[in-house]
């Protein structure tokens, strides 16, 4: 995907925006301007640095449900460090989110068999098929309401991405986003 962060087609499909950005410098000195500039006292975001990741996350005081999160990965291909960043939800709601879909995946699937069995043995299937019909109207709730929260979401997204490209240094005019 060509620049995810900074276009105006904010309603795409893609819940979790991935980028590649190459910088021309090492990846040591990318990950202490990293160090460097999360433990400056004027910082107002909050991280963990784990080997050459970092976890990014937006202040503690301007979170809300949708808040995304940063993790950058940061490593070494011929002599320049590559830096791969994923903008998403925290864990906690993208593992909320993903269990919903799954329980209405295996709800949908077992009202249709409720349904089907009953159909044939020529019973009353109302309720089961009234219940297997509902299983899509929910997912696709919960597919609107994950891009409703991305959109809540997405000038948090940018000031991530903006605090990503100030700290690596380099001009927007400049990304190599894939």
């Amino acid at each position: 995907m060509n620049k995810p962060i900074h276009d105006n087609k904010v309603n795409r499909i893609i819940l979790k925006p991935r980028f590649k950005i190459k910088v021309g410098e090492d990846k040591e000195i990318v990950m202490d301007r990293f160090r460097d500039n999360l433990n400056d006292t004027n910082c107002k975001y909050c991280s963990k640095i784990v080997d050459n990741h970092i976890v990014i996350d937006v202040p503690k005081e301007e979170e809300h449900f949708w808040s995304p999160q940063l993790h950058v990965e940061v490593e070494n291909e011929k002599e320049q460090a590559i830096v791969k960043g994923v903008l998403g939800p925290q864990p906690k709601i993208w593992t909320f989110f993903m269990f919903l879909h799954f329980a209405v995946a295996i709800a949908f699937f077992v009202f249709f068999v409720m349904f089907y069995t009953k159909w044939s043995l020529k019973q009353d299937y109302t309720f089961s098929m009234i219940m297997f019909i509902a299983m899509p109207v929910i997912w696709l709730l919960l597919y609107v309401a994950g891009q409703l929260g991305k959109k809540i979401g997405y000038d948090q997204m940018r000031e991530l991405h903006d605090f990503l490209i100030q700290t690596i240094n380099i001009d927007h005019s400049k990304l190599d986003d894939n």
